[in-house]
């Protein structure tokens, strides 16, 4: 059974940064494709970033593309999430989670419904 840790996230003022990470255990996080979605009051969940086990590709959302870097390290099984510039309206509860790609790209995977295998999550406030 999967089991996926997260840590990082906290409060900061706009402009500044954050950096989250997700840790995998109960399989190689090379099978998977790892990503972020958030949740934020009276908003609908939204798929933040995602990135390949296998070869690294890599999905953002239109909001945060040009401020956000997601990276993993294979041999820690574990994925980054690098937020920079960061606004009020990054606010809210991140999820980690996985999913097997299971021949889509990383796009399609990020974007549908997570399935099963979600971190326990961690909330990012900004505000000044």
């Amino acid at each position: 059974q999967l089991r996926l840790v997260e840590s990082g996230g906290g409060s900061v003022q706009p402009g500044g940064s954050l950096r989250l990470a997700c840790t995998v255990s109960g399989d190689d996080l090379f099978y998977y494709v790892i990503g972020w979605f958030r949740h934020a009051p009276g908003k609908e969940r939204e798929a933040v970033s995602c990135i390949s086990g296998s070869d690294g590709s890599t999905y953002y959302g239109d909001s945060v593309k040009g401020r956000f870097a997601i990276s993993r390290d294979n041999a820690k099984n574990t994925a980054y999430l690098q937020m920079s510039s960061l606004k009020p309206e990054d606010a809210g509860n991140y999820y980690c989670f996985v999913d097997k790609p299971q021949g889509y790209v990383v796009h399609t995977v990020c974007l549908r419904p997570p399935g099963q295998s979600w971190g326990q999550g961690t909330q990012v406030a900004v505000s000044s």
